[in-house]
């Protein structure tokens, strides 16, 4: 009786383990608007060791050092799911939320849940996109998710990217947006709705208070 309950106690202990290191192994994209992050002008790409300081400055206050790889991510205090934008395993491709850019320094939200920044120095100057540049690259390839909890009034395509426009149709379930253009807070999209009829028009991706509720379909 007590081998039975030693065994079973190992085989959790086992998995609880597996899990805690399978943590980075897990792909991270948004599925919601995440209202922390919405003073952001773009995304870097990290590596896996990365240094946030209080200023831009090495001699300024370390925050955290952040260290990752497919199977594991440190500190735990933050964790995987609050310090990536987008994380992709198979293809290392792992972005931050940047809120400010230097010539050699960006300020990222290490937090998430919390929208805590710090600085990071650049490795590389072409790894920071803005959100245009960014939608413009992963959008118009693989098109764009209407993430959940979107409001009814950003369902809408219109005839042109005014909020005064005519309402051409309304999104129901797309199974497919195309994104064509973007401009300002508004994207030109071809939407293949439930109905399987293509719709063509504007819709507003972001508020302007930066809440983004379509984002890029990462493959």
């Amino acid at each position: 009786m007590k081998i039975g309950i030693m065994k079973k106690i190992l085989i959790l202990f086992v998995f609880l383990i597996y899990g805690a290191l399978s943590v980075c192994a897990k792909d991270i994209l948004p599925s919601a608007p995440i209202l922390n992050t919405v003073k952001t002008v773009g995304v870097y790409q990290v590596g896996d060791d990365v240094t946030i300081y209080k200023e831009p400055d090495e001699t300024s206050m370390v925050l955290y050092r952040v260290r990752w790889d497919k199977d594991d991510f440190f500190p735990e205090t933050i964790g995987a799911q609050n310090f990536f934008s987008i994380f992709i395993s198979k293809k290392d491709l792992a972005l931050v939320n940047v809120t400010d850019v230097m010539e050699e320094w960006v300020e990222i939200v290490y937090d998430n849940s919390t929208g805590k920044t710090g600085w990071i120095k650049k490795d590389d100057p072409y790894k920071f996109m803005t959100w245009i540049n960014f939608y413009n690259t992963y959008g118009k390839k693989y098109g764009l998710l209407m993430l959940k909890g979107t409001p009814e009034s950003y369902k809408n395509i219109k005839s042109s990217p005014e909020d005064t426009a005519q309402n051409i149709s309304v999104m129901n379930i797309p199974q497919q947006i195309k994104l064509v253009v973007i401009r300002g807070n508004w994207a030109l999209v071809s939407v293949l709705d439930m109905d399987k009829t293509p719709k063509t028009g504007y819709i507003r991706w972001r508020s302007d208070d930066g809440v983004r509720y379509f984002f890029p379909v990462m493959k």
